[in-house]
């Protein structure tokens, strides 16, 4: 079990490096010049030279990306002083030292995933700190509402199958994984929040905090997350709906189920007892995987509802091509769908032993 648990890490660790290296070429070969870019396009040769050097820009393209790695990095390399991009004056990295040698420390740190081009100087990290928690909130939500409706569902049209309710869930689940999130996310703004209004009481663009008009601050907007959420779960509702559909049709047609109700035990018992338990196997694992694509799925949805989550952000940063928050939300994006891989994978280490010896 170790030995499986250190190949899923060692080639996930290498999947991470790979993401990380190809965030880094696309957005170094990017048109335009940062430095340009946090002066507002500003000819002042002075200031930009100060940028470039602060940025490292003035450095080879491999020592940029040492650069790079040393920052992200939880365990990284600095010099204890001088004016060097990696140099503890600067103040960006905030850590505990565990090595020192000469000028050079080794620290362990937060990964720092640099300074925002647009917004003040603020740090990538804060900002993904502040909406993050959002995106993570309409992703449970949806895939919450997803897997308990698609079970459902997908049971339903188990026990009905080949009638016309069979037929028509398998029509609308096809159509559902067929629609893309944005012009679902137009559709069903328009017809609750809109045409629906005076009924539902839901409005087409707002976040999960607002603003109180009388002046308290914010409070919690719930009715909010209707709408996106609803959204969001389109997708995956389709995918468990039919993949539990599957599932139990095949797990129904086991000798063992065909005893159980030979046996005389009443048909929702064998369906709760035994064949829904084996057939929810695959369906965890759909959820998982969907859960972590979410994350990045949440793009459109986030920025047509209005939602202030990471979504929004990333498409804020692309209009103003505010590189260093596009590639930060990029990573954590990619090492969250990473990291779910890894626990679902282990998970099932755990669980089934074919799969360790499988690996």
């Amino acid at each position: 079990m170790i030995r499986y648990i250190l190949n899923k890490l060692f080639y996930s660790f290498l999947t991470l490096i790979g993401v990380v290296t190809i965030v880094f070429l696309l957005f170094t070969v990017f048109p335009g010049d940062p430095a340009r870019m946090m002066l507002d396009q500003k000819e002042d040769p002075e200031q930009l030279e100060l940028i470039r050097k602060n940025l490292g820009l003035d450095q080879p393209m491999w020592k940029q990306y040492f650069y790079y790695l040393n920052d992200l990095s939880p365990v990284s390399l600095h010099a204890r002083s001088g004016d060097a991009y990696t140099s503890l004056n600067s103040g960006k990295y905030t850590g505990i030292q565990l090595l020192s040698i000469g000028n050079s420390i080794m620290m362990l740190k937060y990964p720092f995933l640099r300074i925002s081009f647009q917004k003040q100087g603020k740090p990538v990290s804060d900002i993904i700190r502040e909406t993050l928690p959002n995106t993570i909130v309409l992703a449970v939500s949806a895939i919450v509402f997803a897997f308990v409706i698609g079970v459902i569902l997908g049971i339903w049209s188990a026990l009905v199958k080949d009638s016309w309710i069979d037929r028509t869930l398998l029509v609308l689940t096809s159509m559902g994984m067929s629609i893309p999130s944005f012009f679902s996310a137009i559709i069903i703004a328009y017809i609750f929040a809109f045409l629906l209004h005076q009924y539902t009481g839901l409005n087409m663009t707002g976040s999960l905090y607002e603003i109180d008009d009388m002046g308290n601050g914010k409070h919690l907007a719930l009715k909010n997350l209707i709408l996106p959420a609803l959204t969001l779960g389109i997708r995956p509702l389709a995918v468990i709906t039919q993949l539990t559909r599957n599932s139990l049709l095949e797990v129904m047609s086991q000798d063992y189920i065909r005893t159980a109700f030979a046996k005389g035990l009443q048909a929702k018992n064998v369906i709760r007892k035994h064949a829904l338990k084996n057939a929810l196997n695959p369906v965890i694992t759909a959820t998982s995987g969907w859960f972590a694509s979410m994350l990045a799925g949440a793009v459109f949805v986030e920025f047509i509802f209005n939602w202030n989550g990471l979504g929004k952000e990333i498409v804020n940063a692309l209009n103003t091509l505010d590189l260093p928050v596009i590639t930060g939300a990029v990573l954590v994006i990619a090492t969250t769908f990473i990291l779910i891989n890894i626990f679902v994978d282990i998970t099932y280490g755990f669980l089934d032993p074919k799969v360790r010896t499988q690996s």
